[in-house]
């Protein structure tokens, strides 16, 4: 199911007072788009308005040309999911598998019964994060990189054409972190699935999105390919001038690190 999401003229905020304002930008399928910038920049508030969870104070967020506005809650839920940094469900009683079970909902109602395409596919799910083992858990168990496993099954039992991950490496090892970018990448590419993500570390962005949008000062400040955003002359107004850029000798890949102190 192909899909494109975009944010045209986007400003959203809290109590009047905006985080951001301005926004524009897309993602279609088979691409994956980087969310980068300091924290406070209004990253985790921009997936909130692409999932239909913050109400623009101006501008509109578009599903293949429609407002999500005009849409019902359930009918964007069919085909945007989210991955939250934090998880509401670790503190109610549920298990891994009911947890991961609730993604069903926008496909089946919140009261019908399970079908066996519903359990196929919880059980992929599952699977493709190592998580059949913890299924009986209660999440309220569970490690935090283990949460942040089961929201990402979770998204993913959605059956989505758009995924938005906040920070989906968060509380993760090296292991799982390298697993589930280059599942990233292969739902984009293999699957047609649009993704978009937050990340801080700018390195493992580069190494799996197509495009990166610099969010800071409530404002987008760069935008394209990942080599070209990640650049002292776009991340030094942003971050400080106290960073440097190093390409990485392998892959190339540009890593940002702070300049070394002597003291």
């Amino acid at each position: 199911m192909s899909a494109r999401l975009e944010a045209v003229n986007l400003s959203c905020g809290y109590d009047g007072h905006p985080v951001f304002k301005g926004v524009d930008f897309s993602v279609r399928s088979g691409e994956v788009c980087a969310l980068i910038g300091p924290n406070g920049s209004g990253k985790t508030t921009l997936l909130h308005a692409l999932d239909r969870l913050v109400r623009p104070m101006e501008g509109e967020v578009r599903l293949d040309g429609v407002s999500i506005w005009n849409c019902g809650p359930r009918e964007v839920a069919a085909r945007v999911a989210l991955a939250p940094q934090r998880a509401a469900t670790a503190i109610w009683p549920l298990t891994v598998r009911e947890t991961i079970q609730l993604a069903r909902a926008p496909h089946r109602g919140w009261l019908a019964s399970y079908t066996s395409e519903d359990v196929k596919v919880v059980m992929q799910a599952m699977e493709r994060f190592g998580l059949v083992g913890l299924a009986g858990r209660s999440m309220a168990t569970l490690s935090g990189g283990e949460v942040r496993r089961v929201l990402l099954a979770r998204a993913l039992a959605q059956a989505p054409a758009v995924l938005l991950l906040d920070e989906p490496l968060t509380y993760l090892d090296l292991h799982y972190q390298a697993e589930i970018l280059t599942l990233v990448r292969k739902l984009s590419r293999e699957e047609g699935i649009a993704v978009v993500l937050t990340l801080h570390d700018l390195a493992l962005a580069a190494l799996c999105a197509d495009r990166a949008v610099l969010l800071a000062n409530g404002r987008i400040c760069g935008r394209g390919p990942p080599a070209d955003i990640l650049t002292p002359e776009f991340l030094r107004p942003v971050y400080g001038e106290d960073l440097e850029v190093i390409r990485h000798p392998g892959n190339g890949v540009p890593i940002v690190l702070p300049r070394a102190r002597v003291r």
